[in-house]
């Protein structure tokens, strides 16, 4: 039952990150997404009774074992290193505007 939770939370919200709370990768994005203004749910794995049920049906959809897992839109992102790719290549904003995390006067 793990993928339809995981499912529904990317569906109902803009941005989730599913984290763990010890990981300074999972820390280094939720940083980034703050500070940039950007609403986002984080998923900490490490404190869900079913968390490992969680990462395992993400592991199967997504094809990535590891957090943070970034969805922005509904869309699968990646880890740390293609979120930080996306912001370094100015395309992280515009992607968080349009699924409605950031307001666009901060763009």
């Amino acid at each position: 039952m793990a993928l339809p939770k995981a499912k529904e939370l990317v569906s109902s919200n803009p941005v989730v990150v599913f984290s763990k709370s010890y990981c300074p990768f999972c820390v280094q994005v939720k940083n980034l997404f703050t500070s940039l203004g950007a609403t986002f749910k984080a998923i900490e794995l490490d404190n869900e009774s079913d968390g490992s049920e969680i990462q395992g049906a993400l592991a199967e959809w997504t094809g990535q074992r590891t957090v943070p897992n970034v969805f922005i839109g509904g869309n699968h992102i990646g880890g740390c290193d293609s979120t930080m790719n996306l912001q370094g290549q100015g395309k992280l904003v515009p992607l968080l505007t349009s699924a409605g995390a950031v307001s666009g006067k901060s763009a």
